[in-house]
């Protein structure tokens, strides 16, 4: 399985520090950000991608993605 790079943008602080646990919960490889400025990024398996976006939009995310 291969790796998706998944960039996700927050309205608030507080949303993106939410997505930022809730992924490293999900295992993700690597999870980087400037959680004040509500941008994120989160490299994960393509086994938990779809749960990755699932959860970034229910706390009101827009992501981009990227295949590796």
């Amino acid at each position: 399985m291969g790796q998706i790079e998944i960039k996700a943008t927050f309205e608030g602080e507080n949303a993106t520090q939410e997505a930022w646990h809730k992924l490293q919960a999900l295992r993700a490889f690597e999870v980087n950000g400037l959680i004040e400025s509500g941008l994120l990024t989160a490299t994960v398996d393509e086994a938990v991608a779809d749960r990755a976006l699932h959860l970034i939009h229910q706390i009101g995310g827009s992501t981009d993605l990227r295949m590796d």
